[in-house]
Formats: structure tokens, sequence, C-alpha cells
């Protein structure tokens, strides 16, 4: 019986992965978060240290207020231009599985090698390598991992960007994934210089005017279930045009309704543009969110998952509702 491969001896197979190639094709998930990008920007930093070149590319509109990340500019939006050829390796960033990369996938040549590096506990292990640790609260924290495994330590840049990624899967470090291991990563990256009261500022006080339309939309809309134990909001496919806001500043909008005390399951359902619905689930801890959006094809988290329905949004909330609930009986 073949022994499951060690952690360790799974970033030492990801560094001869980078070795065995020149060049590579870097993605992320759809609608990119702060740990998406900020996972891009870490490995476009690796792979030119180790003498590499990369191509960077997500499906989706990039969020503007990731901009100040290293090779943010250098990201390629399918939204915004379509790019020709295909390449032979590829490295995926925080995709919990193969759909998340979307349109990005069109690029991968056949029978291209795959480096997938994620943090998902519902991760399908679809690359050639994959290197899934569901207890990293982010994937910039596998990402810290194989700089050390590579002896190598990052610069102010690179250091940012794993920073990032730290403060949003962590929620400013107060969610539960919020391990000794995440704070020790980020006293090692303060030590470099990171600011982080400005990132924390930036990225989780700050909001557009967009922003805060969408959000008094949303929770004039909030609703909760007769024992109070679910809360949900909804965003129609009009809401952002007619608040002037972009699909980033949707991000946090769903811990409206989990924030509710006694709230144990809040949920943001997304009218899209094709008529399905989008829902993003949050967890106070008692139901296992990621179990629910699986049943529905999604996945995620044990306290943080997503999951696409098909709508109307009416009908699509009633069935997570209803999932929700047997979730907590």
């Amino acid at each position: 019986m073949t022994r499951p491969q060690s952690y360790n001896d799974l970033l030492k197979e990801a560094l001869a992965f980078i070795e065995g190639h020149a060049s590579f094709l870097v993605v992320s998930h759809v609608q990119p978060d702060g740990d998406a990008i900020s996972s891009t920007s870490v490995v476009a930093w690796l792979l030119s240290k180790l003498g590499k070149t990369a191509v960077l590319v997500n499906e989706s509109l990039l969020p503007s207020r990731l901009s100040f990340l290293h090779r943010f500019e250098e990201i390629h939006s399918l939204k915004a231009a379509k790019l020709e050829g295909t390449y032979d390796a590829i490295i995926a960033v925080d995709c919990a599985d193969y759909r998340r990369i979307g349109e990005a996938a069109s690029l991968f040549a056949s029978g291209a090698a795959l480096l997938n590096i994620d943090h998902h506990p519902t991760n399908d292990g679809f690359g050639t390598l994959n290197i899934i640790r569901p207890e990293a609260a982010a994937t910039v924290e596998i990402l810290y991992d194989l700089l050390e495994a590579a002896d190598i330590t990052p610069d102010l840049d690179c250091a940012t960007a794993i920073y990032t990624g730290l403060l949003t899967d962590t929620g400013g470090f107060r969610y539960s994934n919020t391990s000794p291991r995440v704070m020790e990563i980020a006293a090692n990256l303060l030590a470099i210089g990171v600011s982080g009261s400005r990132l924390a500022d930036h990225l989780l006080e700050k909001m557009t005017i967009g922003k805060l339309k969408l959000l008094q939309t949303a929770l004039s809309r909030l609703t909760f279930s007769d024992n109070l134990e679910i809360g949900w909001l909804y965003m129609t496919k009009d809401d952002l045009r007619e608040c002037g806001a972009v699909p980033d500043d949707l991000e946090g909008i769903v811990n409206y309704a989990l924030n509710v005390d006694g709230v144990e399951v809040g949920i943001l359902f997304k009218e899209t543009e094709s008529g399905q619905v989008k829902a993003s689930l949050r967890s106070a801890g008692k139901a296992d969110v990621a179990a629910i959006a699986q049943s529905f094809g999604g996945g995620g988290h044990v306290r943080a998952a997503g999951c696409t329905l098909d709508g109307p949004i009416s009908a699509a909330s009633a069935l997570l509702v209803e999932a929700a609930r047997k979730a907590l009986v």
C-alpha cells in the first residue's frame, strides 16, 4: 500500500514542477477575491525569482481595490480582452474545483501539466499535481510555505501580497481559521515592512459610494426564518447598475445577515445576467455550509461556501433556505 505523500514532499514536488518548465499560465477562480489575486501575485513573483516567465489570467473583471498588488496590471481579464494560443504548463491557485477556472481553461493545451494549489476542502484534485491543504486559512499561506521550502525570503511586494490574502480570507484575523501559523506568518511579514494598518483600512474599512448604496438596498431586503436562525438578502441583476456599483462591491455583504445575534446561517443571493442565482453562504459554526453548497453542485469551506441555482430568486432562495433549515435540525 502506497503511503500518502507528506505536505513537505508535495511542496518539493511543486518546486520540481516549476523547475521543469520555462513558462507558465497562472489562473485563479472566477470573480476573484483577495486571496485569489494575491496568490496570483505571489506565484508571479516566485516564478520571476526562479527565472521563469508567466502569463497571468482570470476570466472576470478584476477588483480595483487590489490594484496595489505586485503585477496586478499584468493580469489579463478575459471579460475585457481575449487571449490567443494555449499553454502547456499551468498553475491554478485558489480554485476549489475545475469549473471555478471558468473560460481561462480554454487556454490550456491538450494534455497540459497542471499544478493545483488550494485550501478548499471540497477541491476535487483536478491537477496533475495537487497541493490541497484545508487547514490553511488561505492559499497564500500554502505559497508562503512554498517559499520557505525553496529557501526564498519574500521582499516587500511579495510580503504585501501574502499579507493581503491572509487578511481578507480571515476577515481581518477574526474568523476561526486564524490559526497560530497565520499569526506567525503575519508577524514575519510585518517584520519585513508590510503596513498592516494601512491594508486593513483600505481593504476592510473603506467602501465606495456604490457599495454603500448596494448595502442599503440589500439591508432593506434582509429576511429571517421564523426562529431567526437563518438570515438572507438578495441582489437583482439591475442593482449594481442602479447603485453605480461593481461586482467586487458585493464582497462582505453576506456577513450582515450572519452577524445578527442568533443567526446560524447567512446567505446572499445574487441574480446573474443569465437568470441564474449565485448564493454565498456563511455559518456561525452550527451548520456545514460546504455540505449544503455541495448538494447544489457548489463547494467551499465549513463556514463559507457558495453554489449556483436556477432562477428566479424567489424559488432559489426557498430551496436553499429549506436546505439550511434541515442542516440546523
